[in-house]
């Protein structure tokens, strides 16, 4: 801790050789200590609560694409079609066939009819009848699979037409007129502007600190002044934590403003509980005052003589223009406003 205490003296002393100040004319603050509740900054992005990848589900060229990244959509509106035309020659196949099976099914029902009328006057024996009625559950049979298989080269031929699966905006196209698509391929993004949230991720040793109900401060830098800021009171957090970096995710739905897209960067400021009369008091000093050198943060506290003395602190988050310490201060001492002074005046 010498070693590095010395380390940042020497840092600092020489990044202030043109700094001259006394000891007696440095400008000192009081470590503050406070029990109520603070807030805590942090990042966030926003995102569509509903963004969809269109992508193809058959092979093709794409023959007609009419819409373009930005557009706005309705739902059901075509948004790309690939040439399906020999799906559509084979769903008319399909169907000329489910035709004739129905044909075949009623010239079967006819005969069966007979063939008992017969067998109830005694002109046919049993196992006529029982030929008869073979012959009717077979064409039925066939009947219903042509049906059943009409059905499904119309449905597949449906997905030569790519529709809007809800009213939104176009985020991005990747295609465009002629090129081939395959299964799976990525068509284009789209999302719903009318539902957006904010995400942003926090340290799970701070999440039992976070309150409920109070008022949440969400600034969206990209927006006009006047939108910029939004409140909220309502916070949703994520049952789950990253193994990795153990943080956990916040979401917040944000009401419609204009001008909202995904990808907006956010700042949040997220109310802290009071401190109750048995937890510890948390002790702030501006930020100003505080020295940082790559990993290492410190600032002058001032003694009885007057003198600066160098210390390390261990940083909490910053609170407007105050630097929450969580160790290396306690409350009442004096820190130096001018830290580059304060390692001259040594």
């Amino acid at each position: 801790m010498k070693q590095v205490l010395t380390i940042l003296i020497i840092l600092f002393a020489a990044a202030s050789a043109t700094v001259t100040a006394s000891a007696a004319e440095l400008e000192v603050a009081a470590v503050r200590s406070s029990n109520a509740a603070s807030q805590i900054t942090t990042d966030g992005v926003v995102e569509a609560v509903r963004q969809t990848i269109i992508a193809a589900q058959v092979s093709g060229a794409v023959t007609n694409l009419p819409v373009k990244a930005g557009d706005s959509m309705k739902a059901g509106q075509m948004l790309v079609r690939i040439d399906g035309r020999a799906a559509n020659q084979q769903a008319h196949a399909s169907q000329a066939q489910a035709d004739a099976a129905r044909a075949a099914l009623q010239v079967a029902s006819k005969d069966y009819g007979r063939q008992k009328q017969l067998f109830a006057q005694q002109y046919i024996s049993q196992a006529q009848l029982d030929r008869a009625e073979a012959q009717f559950k077979s064409a039925t049979a066939d009947a219903n699979a042509q049906i059943a298989q009409a059905g499904a080269v119309q449905t597949q031929s449906g997905f030569y037409a790519l529709t809007a699966p809800y009213a939104g905006r176009i985020a991005d196209v990747y295609i465009s007129n002629g090129d081939m698509v395959t299964p799976g391929k990525a068509l284009m993004a789209v999302y719903d502007p009318a539902a957006l949230r904010v995400t942003a991720t926090l340290p799970e040793a701070l999440l039992a600190n976070l309150a409920q109900g109070q008022t949440i401060t969400i600034e969206i830098p990209a927006l006009p002044v006047a939108q910029r800021i939004i409140k909220l009171n309502k916070f949703i957090v994520l049952p789950v934590t990253d193994a990795s970096t153990h943080t956990v995710q916040l979401r917040l739905d944000l009401p419609a403003v204009y001008g909202l897209a995904p990808g907006m960067f956010a700042r949040l400021q997220l109310p802290v509980r009071a401190a109750g009369k048995d937890d510890v008091a948390r002790l702030y000093v501006p930020a100003k005052a505080v020295l940082r050198r790559a990993e290492l943060y410190a600032v002058y506290v001032v003694n009885s003589q007057g003198r600066p003395m160098l210390r390390q602190i261990k940083p909490g988050p910053i609170s407007g223009g105050e630097q929450e310490v969580l160790a290396g201060v306690a409350a009442g001492e004096k820190v130096a406003l001018n830290p580059v002074a304060a390692a001259q005046s040594r």
